[in-house]
C-alpha cells in the first residue's frame, strides 16, 4: 500500500479519535482504514493505537509518530503546492530558439510586451535556422517558418507569411515594373542560395504553381541581405512579408505581382509536451497567436 496514504489515514484517525470519523472524513470504508493503520503498524512492529469498544487513544510511540507524520505531510503539501504554483504562474527563464529574421524582427518585440505582462519571466532568445533538439538544446520554445517534416515535438501554427516579389521605387523607376512572371526574365534577380532550386521562383496561376527562372548579379545566403540589397536598389527579390512587410508598408519597398502570390508560409511554435505544458510556455504561445490574429501586421499594407 501507498506509504504516504496511509500515513495521511493514521493521522486522520488520530486528529478525530476514530476510524469511523476518519472514513467518513476521507471517503474511505471503516476496512479500509482499518487495513491502512494495520499496515503502518506491521510496517513499524509497533502498536500506534490502544483501543476499546469505546475508546481510541494513540500509544506513546503513536504519539511520537503523529508528530513526525504531520511533519512529513506538511512538508509534502507545501512541495506540491509550491511546483503546482509554479507551473500555473509564469515565473523563471524562457528559452526560445527562432529563425533569425522572425526572431529579431517580431519575437524581440512580442517578448517585451509579454515580459511587461508577466515581470516575473525572464527570456533567453538564441536565433538559429536549425530546428533544436530541444531536450538536447535545452529549449522551452522553438519558431519554425515553413512546413514541418515529421516533428517529434507539438506545433502549434501561430501565424503565417505571404512570399512576395519587392523591389525598391528607385529600381522599378529605372528598370520598369514586371506585369506577369514572365517579365521577371529581363530584371536583375536578388537570389536566395539556401532554397533547393535557387534559379527558380514559384508563383500561382490560375489554381496552378508555375516556376520562373530566374537569374541576377547577386547570390546569398541570408535573406537579411537579400533585404537591405533590394532597398539600396540593387535589384527584385522573392522575401517573406516577416521580413519585407514593414518595409512595403513604409514605402521603403513596393510589392509585386501579387496577383501571383504563391501560398503562404505557416509559422510554427514548437513545444515539448502538450499534457504538462508550464505555465511561461503556454502563455507565451497564447500570447503570440493572441497577438498576430487574425492576420499578422506584417502581412498587410493595403
Amino acid at each position: 500500500m501507498d506509504k504516504v496514504i496511509s500515513m495521511r489515514v493514521f493521522s486522520a484517525v488520530a486528529k478525530n479519535r476514530s476510524f469511523s470519523g476518519a472514513a467518513r472524513k476521507l471517503s474511505l470504508s471503516k476496512a479500509m482504514v482499518s487495513k491502512h493503520v494495520q499496515n503502518l503498524e506491521n510496517s513499524l512492529g509497533v502498536r500506534l493505537f490502544n483501543r476499546t469498544t469505546r475508546k481510541l487513544n494513540l500509544t506513546d510511540v503513536g504519539s511520537a509518530y503523529y508528530d513526525k507524520v504531520n511533519a512529513i505531510l506538511t512538508d509534502i503539501d507545501e512541495a506540491e503546492s509550491s511546483i503546482s504554483q509554479l507551473n500555473s504562474e509564469p515565473k523563471g527563464k524562457l528559452k526560445i530558439m527562432a529563425q533569425p529574421s522572425f526572431g529579431a524582427f517580431h519575437l524581440s518585440r512580442a517578448l517585451s510586451l509579454y515580459l511587461k505582462k508577466y515581470p516575473e519571466v525572464t527570456a533567453n532568445l538564441e536565433l538559429s535556422q536549425r530546428i533544436p533538439d530541444l531536450v538536447e538544446d535545452d529549449v522551452d520554445l522553438a519558431f519554425h517558418v515553413g512546413e514541418l517534416n515529421d516533428s517529434m515535438y507539438v506545433s502549434r501554427r501561430i501565424a503565417s507569411a505571404r512570399r512576395v516579389i519587392c523591389a525598391s521605387p528607385e529600381y522599378l523607376d529605372k528598370n520598369g515594373t514586371p506585369k506577369k512572371p514572365e517579365d521577371l526574365l529581363n530584371h536583375n534577380c536578388l537570389i536566395y542560395m539556401p532554397r533547393n532550386d535557387i534559379s527558380k521562383w514559384e508563383f500561382a496561376e490560375k489554381g496552378r504553381t508555375k516556376k520562373i527562372k530566374i537569374s541576377g548579379d547577386i547570390q546569398c545566403n541570408s535573406g537579411d541581405a537579400l533585404r537591405i540589397a533590394s532597398i539600396q536598389g540593387c535589384g527584385i527579390a522573392q522575401l517573406p512579408t516577416y521580413m519585407i512587410g514593414l518595409d512595403i508598408q513604409a514605402g521603403r519597398l513596393k510589392a509585386l505581382l501579387e496577383d501571383y502570390e504563391p501560398e503562404k508560409q505557416p509559422i510554427y511554435a514548437i513545444y515539448n509536451d502538450r499534457k504538462y505544458l508550464s505555465a511561461k510556455i503556454k502563455t507565451f504561445t497564447d500570447f503570440i497567436y493572441d497577438l498576430y490574429l487574425p492576420e499578422p501586421y506584417w502581412n498587410k499594407w493595403t
